[in-house]
């Protein structure tokens, strides 16, 4: 496959797990009528015209996220890590399999197939129950990088507080969700970066999540051509906030698409 494959990366949800506006909130950011202010569960969507299209994570709001971007396929879904907001959609690749007629690939690490396993055991386990219909899926533990239709993924793996997670590389194309901290080892594997993702969950520093200025320094050291903040809390409001940040910095919001390079 060419180096200079294009794709496009669509933002299905750019909020924290609460999504924002939060239930039962009135502060300023909450109430917005700033359209980027509204966050859905963090997840995005790689087409790759022709090759391939990728589902990162199924969040909570799978669904919604789907009818408002016309997805009606996926050859292969990627998961960060096995925590409620990244993963209770799962059960809505049902559709894809319904649509597609077979198995949908997903790759996982061992530690979030185990999460999955207990998360969704009527899928994995005995079935009791006719009726209804269960997600069919291809599990594949992650090892390594790996392709999905010839599209070069490498795994980045990173650190949400104590627990370790997944990042994923696509080309010169970086994703790294629930970040609090990037090993020494897999700071290689972002070099040459054209566009990095990476949480940025408010402006105090958290246990699990980069704070807006970790989450600078850590683009200011990568030095990609773009940075683009995620998985955001009510705490920052995408006007104030992006007229803060350093130029090549922008906080992503849902429905944000962006044109990348693919192996």
């Amino acid at each position: 496959m060419s180096p200079s494959t294009p794709a496009r990366v669509t933002f299905l949800g750019t909020g924290t797990s609460t999504g924002v506006p939060m239930i039962g909130c009135e502060c300023e950011v909450c109430r917005s009528d700033d359209s980027r202010d509204r966050r859905l569960r963090p997840s995005i969507y790689v087409d790759v015209p022709g090759r391939a299209r990728i589902l990162v994570d199924t969040s909570t709001d799978l669904r919604q996220q789907a009818l408002t971007h016309r997805i009606a396929g996926v050859e292969a879904i990627l998961f960060t890590h096995g925590h409620a907001d990244h993963v209770m959609g799962f059960d809505e690749i049902r559709r894809f399999n319904h649509l597609q007629r077979q198995a949908v690939a997903c790759y996982a690490s061992e530690s979030t197939w185990s999460d999955l396993h207990k998360t969704f055991h009527y899928v994995f386990g005995p079935v009791l129950q006719q009726g209804g219909g269960v997600p069919i899926v291809e599990a594949i533990t992650v090892t390594g990088p790996f392709d999905v239709n010839g599209v070069n993924i490498v795994p980045v793996p990173i650190l949400h507080g104590l627990m370790p997670i997944l990042g994923f590389r696509f080309g010169r194309f970086a994703y790294l969700t629930d970040c609090s901290a990037i090993p020494d080892e897999s700071w290689p594997l972002l070099d040459d970066l054209d566009v990095l993702v990476i949480g940025a969950l408010r402006r105090r520093p958290h246990t699990t999540h980069f704070s807006v200025d970790q989450a600078i320094d850590v683009a200011r050291r990568l030095s990609p051509k773009a940075t683009y903040f995620t998985h955001i809390s009510h705490d920052l409001g995408h006007r104030a906030v992006s007229a803060d940040l350093p130029a090549t910095i922008e906080l992503a919001y849902d429905g944000l698409s962006l044109d990348v390079v693919v192996d």
